[in-house]
């Protein structure tokens, strides 16, 4: 159908000069006349290694329609044809067509202007074909192309590949337009799917202008309910105004009231270290209560020494070396091993008593804690400086037997033991 020769063929070929088999201009006559040798031996090195890539004019007159067709969409072929004619063609579709196919049969302007394009259009495609060293290769690539959709870069490059033979070209046009013909399908079934789509957008529109209208109605309540809401709002915030004047009012004469009684703070103050001190008050008096308990089960129990045989009773006392009745006090420690810690130490016979060095216990409940314990185990690792040198002062100044450990384990605090029992 390509071969009807149109007259817009003929128009676009008087208004192209011919380059193939018309004269040179001089400058090209002189340099032939110059160096014909050089020009010689490049035709010769062309046709002996035939790696060149073929031009579209050099092509088979059955492969320039299917590549125009579909190697330029029909914009970009109008405007190449306007620009080479310089105006524009008054010709449809198909004319032009027609005319840029008889063209590319020969060597001219719009030809090369169609070359150059293709060249520029699918320059990726080239680039991956070029990799083809084969004939079997190209053809593989022209297959995958084809599976793909993709044959128009595909089309153009397996056609002009060096390797490209007469069998391959042919079965590349039979697959280009069987690939045609399955389009055309493709687009009369999209014609029906395209009717079958406005129609349902005609229903849907129609829908849609039901929902519009409902959302409409639906807007117009609840702007009825914003102002509602919004004349709630304000009555609101005014009371919210009201009420903090009075709180401010309020505060003012608060402020007032506490200038007004001088010493105030103060006597907070003093009144919570009142209570600190009949806390710690009544904590030494029960101490002390059990430590006379204590002295009157002794004095019953023990016998009275001959006045001469009786030893002379040290400044500082030693404790003995059985812990049977005896309090011991563990001063720091890990909170969750004091349970372990009180197991390990009643096990022994002794009491246990326990405090964390200040950190949640009042710190001036452990002069009386030191005082009513026998031994005191000072776990350093998990107490605060304070308390460390507040144990150790008080032990070294009443005599009291002291054990320090670094790390606050069960099995450090096993060794402090027989480390007292062993003294």
């Amino acid at each position: 159908m390509c071969e009807k020769h149109d007259p817009l063929a003929a128009i676009i070929a008087a208004a192209m000069p011919q380059v193939a088999g018309t004269p040179a201009p001089p400058r090209h006559t002189e340099q032939q006349v110059v160096k014909p040798v050089i020009v010689n031996v490049a035709q010769a090195l062309d046709q002996a290694h035939a790696s060149r890539r073929r031009r579209l004019w050099e092509l088979g007159h059955a492969c320039h329609c299917p590549l125009v067709g579909v190697g330029f969409p029909l914009g970009v072929l109008r405007k190449l044809v306007d620009k080479v004619t310089s105006g524009k063609v008054l010709a449809d579709d198909y004319e032009v067509h027609v005319g840029a196919v008889t063209e590319c049969g020969s060597r001219n302007r719009l030809s090369e202007a169609l070359q150059k394009e293709l060249e520029r259009r699918y320059a990726a495609v080239l680039l991956r074909f070029r990799a083809a060293k084969s004939t079997a290769e190209v053809a593989a690539l022209w297959r995958t192309a084809v599976a793909n959709g993709d044959v128009a870069g595909a089309f153009w490059a397996g056609l002009t590949h060096p390797r490209c033979n007469a069998e391959l070209e042919e079965q590349m046009c039979r697959d280009l337009h069987m690939v045609q013909h399955q389009a055309g399908a493709c687009v009369r079934a999209d014609i029906n799917k395209f009717n079958a789509t406005l129609a349902e957008n005609a229903r849907l529109a129609h829908d849609l202008s039901k929902a519009q209208q409902r959302a409409a109605a639906l807007l117009a309540d609840k702007s009825a309910d914003g102002e509602k809401h919004a004349a709630q709002l304000m009555q609101l915030r005014a009371q919210s105004v009201g009420k903090d004047s009075m709180i401010d009012s309020l505060r003012a004469e608060l402020e007032q009231l506490r200038e007004s009684i001088p010493g105030l703070e103060s006597r907070a103050k003093l009144a919570e270290r009142l209570a600190q001190m009949e806390e710690r008050e009544r904590g030494m008096r029960n101490q002390i209560a059990e430590l006379k308990l204590e002295l009157a089960k002794v004095q019953t129990v023990a016998e009275p020494a001959p006045e001469e045989t009786r030893p002379a009773v040290e400044h500082v006392m030693r404790m003995p070396l059985s812990l049977n009745d005896r309090a011991v006090l563990c001063v720091g420690g890990r909170s969750g091993n004091v349970a372990t810690y009180r197991e390990l130490i009643e096990r022994e016979g002794a009491q246990f008593a326990h405090h964390d060095g200040g950190l949640e216990d009042n710190a001036n409940r452990l002069d009386a804690s030191l005082a009513a314990a026998d031994l005191v185990i000072c776990q350093t690792g998990c107490i605060s400086h304070s308390a460390y040198w507040r144990v150790k002062d008080y032990c070294k100044r009443n005599g009291k037997r002291c054990v320090f450990i670094d790390n606050p384990s069960i099995s450090s605090l096993a060794r402090g033991l027989e480390q007292a029992g062993a003294e």
